[in-house]
């Protein structure tokens, strides 16, 4: 079974403008995969960022600048909006990797997916610690070419180059995907 996971497509995330100039191009790209994973009947997961004012949750980075970043119940915090949320479940991180602290390995072995489909951003941190750790748990990874980006295109095509070969996680297009999916189906 594949799943769809929507990494921190948050409204903190798009206050960088070089974010802030594709947030069109994600939302419409993640809602497409939404709406296909949807139709398809497979599962769907977003997954966001959010912290404690007391500290308690915060990053060495964070904690060694003394600011805190994504409080929850924040505007920073909420979803952007046109981002097709509603009925989806959701799981919040206070790491990179959306494996590190929470419950998605249980769920993802609770729905027996064996592959995930990650949009979102950013690709050379969030999305690129969740692949890492997605293969350490021996769940395969596609990157959704067109429905991930970051603040720093060059990082992120190395991150991609390195992950895709040392792992053999594969970069597709959305429609490559939604090829697969309704094949599947």
């Amino acid at each position: 079974m594949i799943a769809l996971l929507v990494i921190d497509m948050q409204n903190a995330y798009f206050e960088d403008p070089a974010l802030a100039a594709k947030k069109e191009r994600l939302v419409g790209s993640c809602n497409e995969l939404l709406e296909a994973f949807a139709s398809n009947s497979h599962r769907a997961l977003l997954i966001g960022t959010q912290h404690e004012r007391d500290k308690s949750t915060w990053s060495l980075n964070m904690l060694d600048d003394d600011q805190g970043f994504i409080f929850r119940g924040s505007t920073q915090a909420g979803f952007v909006p046109g981002l097709a949320v509603d009925g989806l479940p959701q799981l919040f991180k206070t790491r990179d990797s959306a494996f590190v602290g929470t419950d998605l390995l249980a769920r993802l072995r609770n729905w027996d997916v064996d592959e995930v489909v990650l949009a979102g951003v950013s690709t050379h941190n969030c999305i690129a610690q969740t692949a890492a750790d997605a293969f350490a748990h021996n769940i395969r990874v596609t990157y959704a070419e067109d429905a991930v980006a970051a603040e720093d295109t060059q990082a992120a095509a190395d991150m991609l180059r390195i992950l895709s070969a040392e792992y053999r996680q594969p970069v597709q297009s959305t429609a490559e995907i939604l090829r697969r999916l309704s094949s599947e189906g």
